[in-house]
């Protein structure tokens, strides 16, 4: 499945190591052990507590703990260490640590990833579904495979690998946590107690980010925020004949479009006031370019455009390469991701409704603090309500946590970047490609706070149509086979 083709000639590094053998052995363990294993976890509904308030009692993400840290025991790597840490009232996170073998070598590499998962959303093809897995042209299809349930599974590969070559490696330790879909708002609270035990951290390796493509090794070299949270505007205490009181009582829906256009202008969507906004540093700029040179009209081009009245496709905010990846990239956007108030179409009748609510993401370049972004924001959008109407904005997470801010990676240290480039060429036949990502991974900023020495490769197997978070999620198997082979080949330079 999407193996290594057995002409081509076999890569070495610099000390005649074969290179070979590291991907035959992740190609090995993921049609053997790991695709077994996340067609199960793909299977089991273990939502964020964002998305499942009742997640302790239904159990499902502590199955998908205690399944994963099965796992990981069973594969006996030498001197494993694997505890899963409890803390009351808080999501489960497992913590695993392997000595180094290479001589010498103080640095600690810390593995990152998460078990929980988006909702289930709709549109999911008919013959799949969010937790019913399904293999098919070389995609694993099913909620949370990608995004990032493989992340476990291919960290303690890229180990195994490394180890059965006899190649040495530093210390390794693993955190895998179960918030992460809801802003890692647990987390901070275990980095806490494991900051002793995390030791001296020299690479981190997270691998919940994305590709451009599936051609090459992607490095992630920066992340947004986001602000998320409900606008709420109430105008009436219930719904009225609207017949009887349009015209008198304005409508609830129109006072939360005008509260609304404070903060977005409705014609390009841009959003108006300049806090949200920052500098983009030149070094990000002439990257962006260069990934635009690469991918081309694909960066708009990969995504399900529906067709418009007169048949044609409909059209992006920009066809331009470079300027789409920076408005995904480094400017804020607002999406409205849920509503309430609403009933539906069937029992829509004429009755003007009480209130209106939207589920708002705004997501900020990453170098806005978004806890301010959300304080700033929320005075933007209560002060002097229109009609004198109740409008509220709360935002999501717990006291401590409203936002997660983005991130922008340190510059890389010369070892890492040969590391990189080196892993893309030997495994994927191409140069290291670097591309901002839109998303969010909100303990990237807590470890560069924690961790500022340390040097950081965020990749991920989330490329075009691979749909984390919507319908037809998959895990593009090739890809991850070959990513796995690469971060061994990175762990193995680590000082």
């Amino acid at each position: 499945m999407n193996a290594r083709d057995p002409s081509m000639p076999i890569p070495s590094d610099d000390d005649g190591t074969n290179l070979h053998a590291l991907a035959a052995y992740a190609d090995r363990a993921w049609d053997d052990k790991i695709l077994p294993a996340l067609t199960d976890y793909i299977a089991i509904p273990s939502k964020s507590p964002m998305f499942d308030p009742d997640w302790a009692k239904n159990g499902f993400v502590e199955r998908v703990v205690r399944d994963t840290a099965a796992w990981i025991e069973r594969q006996q790597v030498a001197g494993l260490k694997l505890e899963v840490l409890r803390i009351e009232g808080r999501t489960p996170v497992i913590f695993f640590e392997v000595p180094a073998t290479k001589p010498g070598s103080t640095d600690t590499v810390l593995m990152y990833g998460h078990l929980d998962k988006q909702p289930e959303f709709n549109g999911w093809r008919k013959d799949l579904g969010p937790w019913t897995p399904k293999i098919e042209d070389g995609k694993l299809y099913g909620r949370g495979g990608a995004d990032d349930g493989y992340a476990a599974y291919a960290a303690i590969t890229s180990i195994m690998a490394l180890d059965a070559q006899g190649i040495p490696r530093p210390r390794c330790v693993g955190l895998i946590e179960t918030c992460e879909e809801s802003g890692s708002f647990d987390l901070p609270a275990y980095l806490d107690v494991l900051k002793a035990r995390l030791g001296q951290v020299g690479l981190v390796v997270c691998l919940d980010s994305g590709a451009g493509n599936y051609d090459q090794l992607w490095l992630t070299t920066s992340l947004r925020g986001m602000v998320s949270g409900v606008l709420k505007v109430e105008i009436l205490t219930e719904g009225v004949h609207s017949g009887d009181s349009s015209g008198v009582v304005p409508s609830s829906f129109r006072i939360l479009r005008h509260v609304l256009d404070r903060l977005e202008d409705s014609a390009s969507g841009r959003l108006l006031p300049e806090v949200f906004h920052c500098e983009v540093p030149a070094s990000r700029l002439e990257q962006t370019r260069a990934t635009a040179a690469i991918l081309g009209d694909e960066v708009w081009k990969r995504l399900p455009w529906a067709c418009g009245a007169d048949g044609a496709l409909a059209l992006p905010t920009t066809t331009d390469p470079a300027e789409a990846l920076l408005n995904r990239t480094w400017r804020p956007t607002l999406s409205v991701t849920g509503v309430d108030g609403f009933p539906d179409m069937r029992s829509a009748g004429n009755v003007l409704r009480p209130y209106t609510a939207f589920k708002l993401s705004l997501r900020t370049p990453p170098l806005v603090d978004a806890h301010r972004a959300s304080e700033q924001l929320k005075a933007l959008l209560e002060d002097n309500a229109p009609y004198n109407a109740k409008v509220t904005f709360h935002a999501d997470g717990r006291a401590g946590a409203l936002g997660a801010t983005g991130w922008n990676a340190p510059e890389l240290a010369p070892w890492l970047e040969n590391a990189l480039n080196a892993a893309s060429s030997n495994h994927f036949g191409a140069p290291l490609g670097y591309i901002g990502q839109g998303g969010t991974i909100p303990l990237m900023n807590m470890l560069q706070k924690g961790f500022p020495q340390a040097q950081m490769m965020v990749c991920g197997v989330l490329g075009p149509k691979s749909n984390a978070h919507g319908p037809n999620e998959f895990l593009h198997i090739g890809y991850g086979k070959k990513l796995t082979a690469a971060v061994a080949q990175v762990i193995s330079a680590c000082p």
